[in-house]
């Protein structure tokens, strides 16, 4: 007789057990992926050449509801950016150029985006390109933000959508989480 039995316990059966981990695991990672942190594929090359397309990126979801200027942030672009999108345009990644409050022109003697009127250095664009073809001078709504990819000609952003549902400009509440990493190609993961 074993030493359980004798104490009046018996051992799960080895199936039973099984499956108790799995459903752990399962709702460990479900937990991770709400509070934690949530992977996003890039689809395009709007955000080259910083995040590629067909990257895999970590958003970082304790900062979901958020944005600072500067930042790479994944957001629901549903009824701003994708009005009619299925679920493969719901998600949306670029940079926050300015945020609630702040005056945003383009652009200044120099090319430059200013923001409450000071120019923008913006080292993540590509080689030689300009920082927008497109003159545009506006105040952000409080709780919103204006979003540019930094592939300035490849890129639908808010310069783009000016006349559209809500100007282009995407509540902050909509932020799912701040970029903070690249996990996949192995050969460009790290940290942002």
């Amino acid at each position: 007789m074993s030493r359980d039995s004798a104490n009046g316990r018996r051992r799960p059966h080895p199936v039973v057990a099984a499956a108790v981990c799995v459903v752990l695991l399962l709702v460990g990672a479900l937990l991770v992926r709400h509070f934690v942190t949530q992977p996003f594929r890039v689809p395009s090359a709007s955000m080259a050449p910083a995040l590629q397309p067909g990257d895999v990126l970590l958003a970082d979801r304790s900062t979901r509801g958020t944005a600072e200027r500067g930042e790479i942030v994944v957001f629901d672009g549903r009824g701003y950016f994708a009005p009619s999108a299925a679920d493969g345009d719901r998600f949306w990644v670029k940079r926050v150029i300015a945020v609630g409050g702040e005056r945003v022109q383009c652009c200044a003697e120099d090319g430059a985006i200013t923001v409450d009127g000071v120019p923008q250095e913006e080292p993540y664009l590509p080689d030689g390109m300009a920082p927008s073809e497109i003159e545009f001078d506006l105040r952000v709504p409080e709780g919103r933000m204006f979003v540019l990819g930094d592939h300035r000609t490849d890129s639908t952003d808010s310069r783009y959508l000016l006349g559209a549902p809500g100007g282009g400009m995407i509540p902050v509440d909509r932020v799912v989480g701040e970029v903070d990493r690249i996990v996949w190609p192995l050969t460009r993961s790290g940290v942002l």
